[in-house]
């Protein structure tokens, strides 16, 4: 069944008392050696580029109170933490995510390292910030001399940055999303739908479930109450911890009182799990089952260390032991 908040939400809390002095090099042996995954080529790059936008390095393995998929790197100012995203059973060949923890789950920031890289570095060309651009653009060092070229964004004479984003870095959540709103501030509701559909191609965002939950909201908008019931419960399909926002939001738009929150309640009960097995399912998919609804239901509250045992429990009785050290492990 299974394989982030909305845009103005506050970030979940700080979390200084953890901070380690910087080197890329604990976050990189992390990766490999606990998370078991490819480091990122530029992580060490954007780590430095972090630290130079006054962002405070944090120990990979300060995970408590965060979902346990995740891999912190930095906390800013706000106390909102940028992490990467260790998916326990990632399609081959697909990068971590760089996301933003959040209290009920995680919002995407980009899809890959580089291509976060890329746009943090547009992003402070366009400011014409020679100073502070000065501080980033040495910190990307080589990785940036790779993805953009200082200038590049002037010299395009495209006049809106997240033009430019889309058209020469990629996809990303918030720029879709602004898109579409400005069209709708345009009051040309036919783009705005249009985009909404370009948002929800399964195979831009793999995995997340707010490009549909967007999508069930500009639907609601424009009076498309059902298919925007449709769109919320396609939505839920998905990670709960991948929608951008509080469930119960989702919920409603979908029409589901608490339903489905009680229907996955039962699901993790031995009851349930009997049930499962007895209908044929594989033991190792019924505890991956279990897995993805624990943490379903620790994104309604974002209370994720009180189904931590369990759900490392879950991935070891599926096989998958070295997720359930990565899920488990803490400083």
């Amino acid at each position: 069944m299974h394989v982030a908040t909305c845009s103005g939400a506050r970030p979940i809390r700080h979390i200084r008392a953890r901070v380690r002095p910087f080197s890329s090099s604990g976050h990189i042996s992390f990766v490999k050696d606990v998370a078991s995954a490819q480091p990122p080529e530029h992580l060490h790059h954007l780590l430095k580029m972090l630290q130079s936008r006054g962002e405070t390095i944090i120990s990979p393995g300060a995970r408590q109170g965060l979902i346990p998929l995740a891999i912190p790197l930095s906390e800013n100012l706000s106390g909102a933490v940028t992490a990467l995203l260790r998916w326990p059973t990632a399609p081959p060949g697909m990068e971590m995510p760089v996301v933003e923890v959040r209290k009920h789950g995680v919002w995407l920031l980009a899809k890959n390292v580089d291509q976060y890289i890329h746009r943090l570095l547009v992003e402070e060309d366009a400011k014409n910030s020679k100073e502070n651009g000065s501080l980033l653009f040495d910190a990307s060092s080589e990785a940036g001399n790779k993805l953009y070229r200082r200038g590049d964004f002037a010299e395009s004479q495209i006049a809106n940055i997240d033009v430019y984003l889309l058209k020469k870095v990629g996809l990303f959540p918030d720029v879709l999303e602004r898109k579409v709103m400005r069209h709708f501030e345009n009051r040309d509701h036919v783009s705005a739908l249009i985009t909404g559909e370009f948002y929800i191609k399964k195979d831009h965002f793999p995995g997340f479930a707010r490009p549909y939950v967007f999508n069930a909201k500009i639907l609601l908008k424009v009076g498309r109450v059902l298919e925007a019931k449709d769109a919320a419960r396609v939505a839920l399909k998905s990670p709960w911890w991948t929608l951008g926002c509080p469930y119960q939001e989702v919920a409603g738009i979908a029409k589901w009182e608490d339903e489905q929150i009680e229907y996955i309640k039962e699901k993790v009960t031995e009851e349930g799990r009997q049930e499962d097995l007895k209908k044929g399912k594989e033991p190792a998919q019924v505890a991956l089952d279990e897995a993805a609804f624990l943490l379903d239901l620790a994104s309604i509250e974002g209370t994720w260390d009180d189904s931590l045992e369990r759900v490392a429990d879950c991935y070891k009785e599926a096989g998958l032991n070295e997720i359930a050290r990565f899920v488990s492990y803490r400083d």
